[in-house]
């Protein structure tokens, strides 16, 4: 028979729960046991012997299906909260080799808008062009008109010395989905 659920796990409402039940099933079965007995029947064949033994034997199978169901449903609750647990530590740690990723892109992004010589304003508008954001929402985004912001589009372009968005696009994020080792191959067979 597999093993219990650790009583040390369990909250204590649910150790409270489990004291009750034990406590419900031992004197509902006892209980029955001893009426069994006090009745005392001259013929333990007699009808009003034969229905309470059959009474204690539907008790203590009922005693035993509720137990076993209730120790199922623990002890899959508890392999339900451990994979929770793991699943939460794999996302915590994509979430911080994600963040070091980004972190890591975002200053060599900003080194070459430095070294572009970018004003400000033109970094403004360079980075939301690479989050794929359009002219117009540029301008929502920055507060500033769209002229201002395709002029410093064009400013952008000229000062990277870049052909318009997808080049610029391409410049930073070209080869950034596939792995190191997949890189290569991808550039072949283009």
């Amino acid at each position: 028979m597999p093993d219990a659920p650790d009583t040390e796990d369990l909250p204590d409402d649910d150790r409270r729960l489990r004291v009750l039940l034990v406590v419900v099933l031992a004197v509902t079965t006892v209980g029955q046991g001893i009426d069994l007995w006090f009745d005392g029947p001259e013929s333990w064949l007699s009808g009003h012997a034969l229905y309470e033994m059959a009474l204690l034997a539907f008790l203590l199978g009922t005693n035993v299906v509720l137990w076993r169901g209730w120790w199922r449903s623990r002890r899959r609750l508890m392999q339900a909260q451990h994979l929770l647990a793991a699943q939460v530590a794999e996302r915590d740690a994509w979430r911080a080799s994600a963040e070091s990723a980004l972190a890591g892109l975002g200053r060599a992004i900003d080194e070459r808008f430095a070294a572009w010589d970018f004003t400000p304003a033109e970094r403004d508008v360079a980075l939301l062009m690479l989050k794929g954001q359009s002219h117009k929402q540029i301008a929502f985004a920055t507060e500033r008109s769209e002229r201002t912001v395709r002029q410093h589009a064009v400013s952008v372009y000229q000062k990277s010395r870049l052909n318009g968005r997808a080049e610029f696009a391409a410049f930073f994020l070209e080869g950034l989905m596939l792995p190191a080792d997949q890189r290569g191959a991808a550039t072949a067979s283009s």
